[in-house]
């Protein structure tokens, strides 16, 4: 009999069901799972929410995959909706297989959770390098993004490690998600309603040179505006202070 379960597409809901799962179904591979969508005639068996259970899958997942356990964390990040069945599916595979599941790419389930783990990990990549900190006139400094994940956690941690003289801020304008920095301390939080502070004057002095700087170097004969954008996405160019002259 396939059974059919729900949770509340949460990540700790997604996670604690798919525990859950594992540890009462004796074929977890012939379960089906999805959020609820609360719809009148909608069947299945809700699972509650337990983070201390969805903990518990992350921790014994990274103990048999490492490799899986990292897919699996970019994977959240993505916040792809409607993958709950491919989710528990991968999971199911990581765990008869350990880290070689990655490399099963025939596996519907193992492939679109794989490829969409790597556009979320390559994203976080790209906003290590692209990410612009400007400095405002308390001194502190604010980086703002758009990106198409939810990568502020993972990205804030890169830059605590090595930005840590400074004070900081990195604002998520898209989820209004922002993460904070100063003396020693990482703190995350949502701002509803954001208003950009002012610039210090020695910010706007900077900004200038390296605008002039940016249109000095180019060379009109040489411009290839499909190959910039291949290299770097437009998506990214609201926040980059060299595109602002253009």
């Amino acid at each position: 009999m396939n059974h059919r379960y729900l949770c509340d597409g949460t990540s700790d809901g997604l996670l604690s069901a798919i525990e859950w799962i594992l540890q009462e179904e004796s074929d977890p591979a012939e379960v089906t799972l999805s959020a609820r969508e609360d719809t009148l005639f909608e069947e299945g068996l809700f699972i509650a929410t337990d983070p201390v259970r969805a903990e518990a899958l992350f921790s014994r997942l990274k103990e048999r995959a490492p490799d899986a356990a990292h897919t699996l964390y970019f994977f959240m990040l993505s916040e792809n909706e409607g993958m709950e069945q491919s989710l528990l599916q991968y999971i199911v595979q990581a765990f008869r297989h350990g880290d070689k599941v990655n490399g099963y790419l025939t596996h519907p389930a193992v492939r679109d959770i794989v490829t969409v783990s790597r556009k979320a990990a390559r994203e976080l990549h790209r906003m290590k390098g692209l990410l612009r900190f400007e400095k405002l006139r308390d001194g502190a400094y604010l980086a703002q993004m758009e990106p198409d994940h939810n990568i502020i956690q993972p990205l804030a941690y890169h830059f605590s490690r090595r930005l840590r003289a400074q004070h900081w801020f990195l604002y998520d304008r898209k989820r209004r998600t922002a993460a904070s920095w100063n003396q020693g301390s990482l703190r995350f939080g949502t701002i509803e309603q954001f208003t950009a502070p002012a610039l210090s004057d020695d910010e706007k002095k900077i900004q200038a040179m390296w605008q002039a700087f940016f249109k000095t170097i180019a060379i009109p004969d040489r411009k290839n505006p499909r190959l910039q954008k291949s290299n770097m996405p437009m998506k990214y160019w609201k926040f980059l202070t060299e595109k602002q002259v253009e």
